[in-house]
């Protein structure tokens, strides 16, 4: 974490609430909380993943990255090691589970992944459920191989690639599918870049349809980008985990921001 993160977090730790579901009034996001987010369940997949992440940390492989995103100080270097990557900007073991139950729990017939980075969170995406169609975007060519070698090892065969910037692949993908049930947005960490996707992927939203923003208190622009996401009157509810931004448009949900405790 830099210094920003971790004034964030210092805020986020004296506000954070719910770590149970108790004192929460909605039935839905009660259920959430202790069925989801704050669940200890382990599936069939997760030691699978592991396993996976394990061998990738060790690899000496290197390649060729090409970032349009805001970028890592720590990997500032356009050649890389596979095993820096699986470190520095793959999701997290914990957050990872969060996304696979919250998937197994609402059951979307489609999902989008914006920043395949090598795979590790496509696969959880993937095998939470074989029989959903995952369409994963990367600008990196290098680093989508590397994720379409994780993909098909783990036999995925659900997952579709899409190599290409956000801006030219996200608008002809949100227009063929016409309604979008699930977007993973882990990329291009920017306000304009966050707000400008968010708004591409809401005319196909439905009162169904979730949006997970990872990294929302990565800068001081991503903290005003997610505020004015939750602020939006199509959202909601929207959920704070910290590294993580939940929101739903359920229509039949008043309008409330949770921040929750892990």
């Amino acid at each position: 974490m830099n210094w920003f993160q971790v004034k964030s977090y210092s805020k986020y730790l004296l506000s954070a609430r719910y770590k149970m579901g108790h004192g929460l009034h909605s039935p839905f996001v009660f259920n959430l909380v202790r069925e989801v987010i704050n669940c200890r369940h382990q599936y069939y997949a997760f030691q699978t993943i592991d396993e996976l992440r394990r061998k990738l940390s060790a690899s000496e492989d290197e390649i060729e990255v090409l970032d349009y995103g805001a970028g890592s100080v720590s990997l500032n270097k356009k050649r890389r090691k596979v095993a820096a990557l699986v470190k520095r900007s793959s999701i997290s073991k914990r957050y990872a589970e969060i996304l696979f139950r919250l998937i197994a729990e609402i059951k979307p017939d489609n999902i989008i992944e914006l920043g395949t980075s090598i795979g590790i969170s496509t696969s959880y995406l993937a095998l939470s459920d074989k029989r959903r169609d995952v369409y994963t975007i990367e600008g990196c060519p290098q680093t989508a191989q590397v994720a379409k070698s994780t993909i098909e090892h783990l036999r995925c065969d659900n997952v579709n690639h899409l190599v290409g910037q956000f801006k030219d692949v996200l608008p002809d993908l949100a227009g063929k599918l016409q309604k979008l049930d699930f977007v993973f947005f882990d990329g291009h960490h920017t306000k304009e870049a966050t707000i400008d996707y968010f708004n591409v992927c809401l005319p196909y939203a439905g009162n169904d349809t979730v949006f997970v923003f990872d990294d929302i208190h990565w800068s001081k622009g991503m903290e005003e980008a997610w505020d004015i996401i939750c602020a939006h009157p199509k959202v909601t509810v929207s959920m704070d985990l910290f590294q993580l931004g939940i929101i739903f448009f359920k229509r039949e949900c008043q309008k409330q921001h949770f921040i929750v405790r892990l």
